[in-house]
């Protein structure tokens, strides 16, 4: 069971980012064009994370990671349903920016805001002392949680997951599974990829399996 002091540490972490506001009050360029949302889901008992990207236009609506479609595959890639996907006490979400941060010119999402990671990703982590594996969907989780082990293009970085999944890391934390986003964009890369559904995909409910029971 989890010590007191830790419950604490999460709980506060948790109610301090839900309450954010310094992309709106004190934001590094451009503010926040709408009000905060921040959304994640944390526990100090978990032992599985997610780390994504951001919000997009549903999710904020919603204030629930990954209720829409996105949500949907990326529940059947991981073999579990709603129930499991959104118990905190076993799964851990904390995507690189905890708000929708807005739209682009071409009606796509602008990236993670900065400040989310300067400002909470490291002690959040550092509080999350269970966590044994991280899936990282897209560039900008990869980017973070692989540092200079990322490799030239997400393509290559997900295909060398063997490498990340099994590194030696007496010290170095959790394991990394890279993937990449479930968005239906990236249909056209999973049919050029299928070695993605045919390795990779058995591996991961493996472990998801294992760690959320």
């Amino acid at each position: 069971m989890p010590q007191t002091g830790e419950l604490e540490s999460v709980t506060v972490l948790r109610n301090r980012i839900e309450n954010c506001r310094i992309c709106v009050e004190n934001p590094v360029k451009t503010p926040l064009p709408h009000d905060p949302r921040p959304v994640l889901q944390v526990s100090s008992s978990a032992r599985l994370c997610i780390c994504g990207q951001a919000p997009g236009t549903r999710v904020h609506q919603s204030g629930r990671p990954f209720t829409d479609p996105s949500g949907d595959r990326l529940r059947g890639w991981m073999g579990i349903d709603e129930t499991v996907f959104y118990d905190p006490d076993r799964l851990a979400i904390v995507p690189m920016g905890f708000c929708f941060p807005g739209l682009d010119q071409k009606g796509g999402d602008l990236p993670p805001r900065a400040e989310c990671r300067t400002a909470w990703h490291d002690q959040l982590f550092e509080a999350l002392p269970k966590i044994e594996l991280i899936l990282v969907i897209g560039q900008y989780a990869q980017a973070y949680h692989l540092g200079q082990k990322r490799k030239k293009t997400l393509t290559e970085t997900v295909a060398n997951w063997r490498e990340y999944l099994h590194a030696d890391r007496p010290y170095a934390g959790p394991a990394v599974l890279p993937l990449p986003h479930p968005s239906w964009r990236n249909n056209a890369w999973l049919k050029k990829n299928p070695w993605f559904e045919i390795d990779l995909l058995p591996v991961l409910r493996s472990e998801v399996q294992r760690l959320v029971d």
